[in-house]
């Protein structure tokens, strides 16, 4: 209905071009009262009156979605590239934190023979639906040492900072709020490193780091496709240099246009197909759900 809607269309205008992003303006509205799921015309007023509260909701605060569901898909890729040994997490664009703790789950990988479950029984429990001959591990990885990066971290001891999360989830997905409020639980118990600054910039030394604790891999979900296209580019070049250097293993899950050289590995992409490439070293081993929910072996 936006996208007809002419006034409306005219005042996003009016907003830095890295500031139009959907989810972002519907959750700074959500922030400021406005019902969701709503009539869109409760939407279109509070936008088109806003005296500057919503406005500056929308230039103060990032999407940062932190969807601790990818873990399901994630999980078999870490052991894929490193193995069933002790492993340093770097993840990019961290946000809160909430994908450094693949340790802390239970998972339930269902596939065409069964459910293939490992963890702790008492732990918070992730599913996904599994296609495929892919390695599906034996039991959680053993994470010795854990941090991230992010331009604006999110202190997931900040209830602020937590409820925008919250309000970043859409308002029909139930499942994945209450999957958030966990996974916040999980992290307060033992807070996450987390380094503020330019991914390009931070990694390396970040990565030597984590060297002294153990093989080290690096993974980002759904975060490199916030970058423009040179720096998509030069992040590939990072990463495969690290790779190639022996410094760490790299574990990628975007969109297929997002970093092409990784998407051009692995068989074509509709393009009308929704969902992510997952790169393991930057070569693509399957497509996954953007939320976590299936993972498919090529």
């Amino acid at each position: 209905m936006v996208a007809a809607d002419e006034e409306l269309l005219a005042w996003l205008a009016t907003l830095p071009l890295t500031k139009r992003q959907p989810n972002l303006v519907l959750a700074a509205a959500r922030w400021h009262g406005v019902p969701a799921p709503g009539p869109y015309a409760a939407l279109r007023e509070a936008l088109l009156r806003d005296d500057g509260t919503i406005r500056r909701t929308i230039l103060d605060r990032a999407t940062q979605t932190n969807e601790a569901g990818r873990l399901a898909t994630l999980v078999p890729a870490f052991a894929l590239a490193a193995g069933a040994g002790p492993v340093a997490l770097v993840e990019v664009g961290a946000s809160a934190g909430l994908c450094l703790f693949p340790d802390r789950y239970r998972y339930a990988w269902r596939t065409a023979s069964g459910v293939h479950r490992v963890g702790d029984p008492a732990a918070p429990e992730l599913a996904c639906a599994v296609l495929g001959d892919g390695p599906l591990p034996d039991g959680p990885p053993e994470v010795v040492w854990r941090a991230g990066i992010d331009l604006a971290p999110v202190d997931v001891t900040d209830d602020d900072q937590v409820r925008w999360l919250a309000a970043l989830v859409w308002p029909e997905h139930d499942d994945r709020r209450a999957r958030l409020e966990r996974a916040v639980e999980v992290a307060r118990a033992d807070p996450p490193y987390l380094v503020r600054g330019d991914l390009l910039e931070e990694l390396p030394a970040l990565v030597d780091r984590a060297r002294e604790h153990a093989p080290v891999l690096v993974f980002h979900s759904a975060v490199v496709a916030y970058l423009p296209e040179e720096r998509r580019t030069a992040f590939h070049d990072l990463m495969t240099g690290l790779v190639a250097a022996g410094r760490c293993h790299w574990v990628s899950n975007e969109g297929p246009r997002v970093l092409p050289a990784v998407t051009a590995t692995g068989p074509a992409v509709p393009e009308d197909e929704h969902g992510f490439v997952f790169g393991v070293d930057g070569r693509a081993v399957a497509r996954t759900h953007g939320h976590g929910r299936s993972l498919r072996w090529f």
